[in-house]
C-alpha cells in the first residue's frame, strides 16, 4: 500500500505583527502615561495612580470614587452639613461701606428722557392700550416694556415680521439721542430644553440680541447698547396663572440717562402676591454726547 505524502502547511510569514501590535501598545501606553504625568497636577496624578493601581493589582477596586484635591478645614471653615455639598463656606468679613447720596440729575438728562419718554407715548399709543407695550420712566431713565407674544412665537428668538415695523418706530426716536441702551430679554418658569435653547437663560439672551441686531440695522451705534438675559429669574407677575405668565414673557429696552446709570428691578413676591418696587441708585453722571441724526437704513430681514 502507497504511503501518502505529508503535506507541509505553508509557513506563516505574519507572525510578526503579533509582536509589533504588542509593542505599539506598550508604547503608546507609556506616551499617554508621559503625558499624564507632564504637567504637575496633584489631581490628575492621584486619579492616575489610582486607575493603575486598581487595573495591574489583584486587590479588588475600591466602590469610592477617587476624589481629586483635598478641601483643608481649619479657623473660618464651617463643616458641610450630610445631604449637602462637601464645599467649604468661609466666614468674610466685609468692610463697612459709607452712606451714598444720589448727585442731581443733570437737566438735560430729564429733559432727554421725558422727550423720548412723550414721543415713544405717541407713536406707540395702540400697542399701549391693548397692553402689549408698557412705558415706565424716571429722572435718569426709561423703560420700554413690550410683552413677547408681539415680538416672537413661543419657544422662539426670531422676530417676527409683524415686529419690525414695530422696532423701526422705536429705532427712529431712539436715534435722536445718543444715550445707553440696554436690552433685556425675560421669560416665565416654563422649562424649555432643545438643542438650541438648552433652558431660559439662553433663550432670554437670544430674544434680547435680536432684538439689538435689528436696531443696529435701523442705523443704532451696536457700541451703546447691551444685550442681557435674566431667564425665568426676575418675575414681575405670579407663574401660576397664565396671565402671570404672559406677563413675565417680555423683552424690556431701558434708556439710561449717562454710562454710569443702574437700576434693579422691580420684583414679584410669591409668598405675598406683590410687587416690591425697585430702587434705582444713580452714580455720578457724565456729559452726554449730542445727538446724532444718521438716516434710518431698512432692514433686509426680520432677524
Amino acid at each position: 500500500m502507497a504511503r501518502r505524502k505529508k503535506v507541509e502547511e505553508p509557513e506563516n510569514h505574519e507572525r510578526w505583527l503579533v509582536s509589533y501590535a504588542d509593542f505599539i501598545t506598550l508604547l503608546f501606553a507609556f506616551f499617554v502615561v508621559m503625558y499624564s504625568i507632564s504637567s504637575v497636577n496633584e489631581g490628575k496624578y492621584r486619579v492616575l495612580s489610582s486607575t493603575l493601581e486598581a487595573v495591574f493589582s489583584d486587590k479588588p477596586r475600591s466602590l469610592e470614587p477617587v476624589q481629586i484635591g483635598q478641601i483643608s478645614r481649619g479657623e473660618g471653615v464651617k463643616t458641610a452639613k450630610p445631604g449637602s455639598p462637601d464645599l467649604p463656606s468661609y466666614d468674610i468679613e466685609l468692610p463697612a461701606l459709607p452712606d451714598y447720596t444720589p448727585p442731581p440729575v443733570p437737566e438735560d438728562t430729564i429733559r432727554t428722557i421725558n422727550d423720548l419718554s412723550q414721543q415713544l407715548s405717541t407713536a406707540l399709543s395702540d400697542l399701549i392700550d391693548n397692553d402689549d407695550v408698557v412705558i415706565k420712566k424716571g429722572e435718569d431713565w426709561l423703560e420700554l416694556e413690550m410683552k413677547s407674544n408681539v415680538l416672537f412665537s413661543s419657544g422662539e428668538a426670531r422676530l417676527e415680521s409683524k415686529a419690525v415695523p414695530l422696532i423701526g418706530k422705536v429705532a427712529a426716536i431712539l436715534q435722536t439721542s445718543a444715550n445707553p441702551i440696554h436690552v433685556e430679554g425675560f421669560t416665565d418658569n416654563n422649562p424649555i430644553n432643545t438643542p438650541r435653547f438648552p433652558s431660559n437663560w439662553e433663550l432670554s439672551a437670544a430674544r434680547s440680541a435680536s432684538v439689538v441686531h435689528l436696531l443696529e440695522r435701523y442705523g443704532l451705534d451696536p457700541g451703546r447698547m447691551t444685550a442681557i438675559g435674566y431667564g425665568e429669574y426676575k418675575p414681575i407677575a405670579d407663574n401660576s396663572t397664565e396671565a402671570g405668565r404672559n406677563k413675565n414673557r417680555r423683552v424690556v429696552l431701558v434708556v439710561l440717562g449717562h454710562d454710569e446709570s443702574r437700576r434693579s428691578l422691580d420684583l414679584f413676591d410669591p409668598s405675598t402676591k406683590e410687587i416690591i418696587p425697585s430702587s434705582r441708585p444713580q452714580n455720578t453722571p457724565s456729559q452726554l454726547t449730542p445727538p446724532k441724526s444718521a438716516p434710518i437704513a431698512s432692514p433686509t430681514s426680520s432677524n
